[in-house]
């Protein structure tokens, strides 16, 4: 280890010592490596492929022309105003910290709440959809194949993030290789080898398959852009395992949706531009394979597809990552039933071992309970953008009464009023969006769990819940991370 680095690494020590808590978890993470998990988990190969029906069903091939390039413009306001509080607040609990510390311990409750319910529905949708692709290409059938193997998959993710954060980061910097090598393959592919439709078709409105007039249809369609690019959340929940983490984190976090956005797009302009039949492909069972298929025939089709799993599966294993980070900090507060429970750390492996098992089992019963991918996708992406505006919410109210300060070096300066208020509209337009006409399941489903959340903080939680806590003394602290490394 040089010098160097081990002069920063003391310094982020301190810099964690200052908001009260011990270096539990090992700080081994670079820049590339923060980044790489946000770019992983928004994972283009998983999110864009898996909803590219529901996407072309509602809004046909104007969802990926126009819909992409406006989804991802908005997130990345929302992606900026993050980034800011992560670099002025680098610790593992994230969201749920920011909201506690700008609006007190009830903000910050509820945040790590929807957060956490936002992160559970998004492990089970990668998992879902790695299953589900599975199963369609070996020709399985019954639902009892597909749990089983959802079940697999998500023991799989388990056993790595218990036992080898090292591999855990190292899959995680294959994988965005991974995915640009793929995606770039497929570009070229669609674009050079097979029959292609004229670029006006990219931009063709009015085809849906739904009951709804187009206009609506499309905007049900911007679900696809929306859940793909979510989860960035992660490079802020490992930030207690980043090495200078209030430049690398906030960094990691909005170029990790720059990225994304702009291979994304390009991976669904290629794709689009391959569909031969529209309204077959629209109506098959699984239309990305319908479409690689009937654009380099069966065996070519099957092998590309089989070629995007592994970027899923590396999406998937990130996902847990940052599930268990989010888990472990809020528990380590005694934030949560059983906290004693998930926030323990292996003292060998140095991993919230017990949060990742958590993550795992909670990540299968949602699939279980929501019947329907795109309900949980939906879920997921409320869940999460609610817990990712309501500490932006708290900034912009800051910085109205002249309180906002806690600038760390990544900042938004002058701009950061037009882009958190930016951010927050559209954020309030896509909740209301995707709860609205098909997706009423999501709508009950996140109304009973916000009442269900309210009662309990009333009866249960004001008053006893205090948010973020000091672990101890420095002593205290100091004591904690040598029993650790011995």
């Amino acid at each position: 280890m040089s010098t160097d680095r081990e002069r920063q690494l003391q310094s982020d020590s301190q810099d964690l010592h200052q908001f009260g808590y011990a270096q539990q978890l090992l700080r081994d993470m670079g820049g590339f490596a923060n980044f790489a998990v946000s770019f992983t988990v928004i994972s283009i190969l998983t999110g864009a492929i898996a909803l590219f029906g529901h996407g072309l069903n509602f809004g046909g091939p104007a969802v990926n022309g126009f819909g992409w390039l406006i989804v991802a413009a908005f997130t990345m306001l929302v992606a900026a105003s993050m980034a800011e509080i992560a670099s002025a607040i680098p610790t593992a609990g994230a969201m749920y910290h920011w909201a506690a510390i700008l609006g007190g311990p009830g903000w910050g409750w509820f945040t790590a709440w929807f957060n956490f319910v936002g992160q559970m529905a998004t492990t089970a949708g990668i998992g879902y959809t790695i299953a589900q692709f599975a199963v369609d290409l070996l020709g399985w059938q019954g639902q009892a194949n597909l749990l089983i193997l959802y079940a697999a998959i998500l023991v799989s993710w388990g056993l790595i993030n218990h036992y080898g954060i090292r591999l855990v980061s190292w899959a995680n910097e294959f994988s965005v290789w991974y995915h640009i090598a793929v995606t770039l393959a497929i570009m070229i592919a669609f674009l050079f080898f097979a029959p292609r439709q004229p670029v006006s078709f990219l931009f063709k409105t009015g085809f849906t398959t739904s009951k709804y007039p187009y206009a609506w249809a499309f905007l049900v369609g911007l679900l696809q852009a929306q859940w793909t690019i979510t989860g960035y959340d992660a490079s802020a929940h490992i930030t207690e395992e980043t090495v200078d983490p209030r430049r690398n984190a906030p960094w990691g976090l909005f170029l990790a949706v720059v990225v994304s956005a702009i291979f994304g797009y390009g991976l669904l302009v290629a794709v689009t531009l391959g569909i031969q039949d529209l309204a077959a492909s629209a109506a098959a069972a699984n239309p990305f394979i319908d479409v690689a298929e009937r654009a380099f025939g069966k065996w070519w089709g099957s092998a590309m597809d089989w070629a995007i799993m592994p970027a899923m599966w590396c999406c998937g294993l990130s996902s847990i990552t940052a599930n268990a980070r989010m888990t472990f900090a809020f528990a380590r507060d005694k934030g949560m039933p059983g906290w004693r429970q998930w926030c323990k750390v292996s003292p060998k492996f140095r991993t919230p071992a017990h949060a990742v098992w958590l993550s795992v089992a909670l990540a299968f019963v949602v699939a279980l309970y929501s019947g329907a991918f795109n309900v949980i996708a939906s879920l997921s992406t409320i869940g999460l953008y609610v817990s990712y505006i309501i500490p932006v919410v708290l900034v912009l109210r800051a910085r109205l009464s002249g309180k906002w300060a806690e600038l760390g070096p990544w900042n938004l300066g002058k701009w950061g009023f037009a882009i958190n208020a930016a951010a927050i509209l559209w954020t309030a337009f896509i909740c209301v969006l995707f709860v609205a006409p098909p997706n009423e399941r999501t709508g009950y489903t996140f109304g009973a769990l916000t009442v269900l959340l309210t009662v309990y903080y009333l009866a249960g939680v004001r008053g006893r819940f205090e948010g973020p806590k000091k672990v101890g003394t420095e002593e205290d602290l100091l004591k904690l991370e040598a029993e650790l490394s011995a």
